[in-house]
């Protein structure tokens, strides 16, 4: 890939996010492709990050080794693995757009029961295997088209009221299986070629250096500060992509 300096900025800055979200921010992990689409198209951009993705997912479960929950491993991970089937059989017929506003609905419901609950200081929710598989097929299903699973995740973790360190590896060691599952037909979508590793084995340092920098935050975050920064998060990344959502409808 030729030298740019709009690319290469943009992509420096969208492997540090990738990073980040494996050391234990997954909402930010959202940012990239965003990110990356100021430069190239949203398909390119999506298998330019997978390969970034996995090397940072790897320096990740190094850090959480010691920090899940092995019960919402072994609920979402088959649930993903079945989005991710369909993802794959839907990609000819699947929009970036429809998917944008598919997660940007999700996110902000869960944003809006969240403030309705507020006060009501509800008991932690249980792992249950219906819930998981269902929005862990929709996770994997996001994951798939845009790297956006975190915002269906969300809504079957963050009601469980998990230990800061816990959610964080349990997260990063989920999404690590989901991005080695999408490898595959990434590549057989050509979405992951020679090209895309190469440029990814350039941004793999400043993705590791991301992870490591989001996995110190998260370790020194106060535990309710650190899920009011997510759901936060959460909210505004909601609205940016319902706002991408209709935007791209009406210029359809």
């Amino acid at each position: 890939m030729e030298f740019d300096i709009l690319f290469w900025a943009l992509a420096l800055l969208a492997a540090l996010f990738v990073g980040a979200s494996k050391g234990g921010l997954p909402m930010i992990g959202l940012l990239a492709v965003p990110i990356m689409a100021l430069a190239i198209s949203p398909v390119v951009a999506a298998g330019l990050l997978l390969p970034i993705y996995i090397v940072s997912d790897v320096y990740g479960l190094w850090l959480y080794r010691k920090s899940y929950d092995l019960r919402n491993i072994k609920i979402i991970v088959p649930a993903a693995t079945i989005g991710i089937g369909i993802g794959w059989a839907a990609a000819s017929i699947t929009s970036a757009i429809q998917v944008k506003l598919l997660v940007g609905i999700i996110g902000l419901s869960y944003c809006i029961e969240a403030i309705l609950n507020f006060h009501r200081n509800l008991p932690p929710r249980p792992a249950d295997i219906p819930r998981g598989l269902f929005w862990g097929t929709i996770a994997g299903f996001t994951s798939f088209v845009s790297h956006a699973g975190a915002p269906p995740y969300q809504m079957y973790v963050l009601p469980q009221r998990l230990e800061k360190m816990v959610y964080a590896g349990t997260s990063t060691i989920i999404f690590a299986i989901i991005n080695l599952l999408k490898l595959p037909p990434y590549w057989f979508l050509g979405q992951v070629n020679i090209g895309s590793l190469e440029t990814g084995m350039y941004l793999a340092p400043v993705a590791i250096l991301g992870a490591y920098l989001g996995y110190k935050l998260t370790s020194i975050i106060p535990q309710k500060l650190f899920f009011r920064i997510v759901e936060v998060a959460l909210f505004l990344v909601s609205v940016k992509l319902l706002y991408d959502g209709f935007i791209g409808l009406t210029n359809a």
